[in-house]
């Protein structure tokens, strides 16, 4: 049986160029990923760990489970949050969903 010299020639393999441009569309999927998802929820975390740093007494709060208070105590992880009139609940700090209204500091002349 006579071979052509056509059907006897080695398929070419892809070069770089083409396995790479098969990952482009992976690629482009975890940009938008990362722009979409990711670091707006790094931005909100490290919001809410500013604002959870920063709370001091008399700071008007909402807890993550609702709970309304004014911060009586700031120890080192754990607020102490009056709810009504003589009713004070612990919690942790990172529990705090938002500051409703903070406290200004006082002038060392008033």
């Amino acid at each position: 049986m006579f071979v052509t010299p056509a059907y006897a020639q080695a398929a070419g393999s892809p070069g770089a160029g083409a396995a790479f441009a098969q990952f482009i569309p992976l690629i482009l999927i975890f940009a938008i990923m990362y722009f979409l998802m990711i670091r707006p929820q790094q931005k909100r975390l490290r919001a809410h760990r500013e604002m959870v740093g920063a709370l001091k007494k008399g700071d008007h709060v909402v807890t993550q489970g609702g709970v309304l208070g004014k911060v009586t105590s700031v120890r080192d992880d754990e607020l102490e949050v009056e709810i009504s009139q003589g009713v004070r609940i612990r919690v942790v700090r990172s529990t705090i969903a938002q500051v409703v209204s903070k406290t200004e500091p006082v002038a060392a002349n008033s």
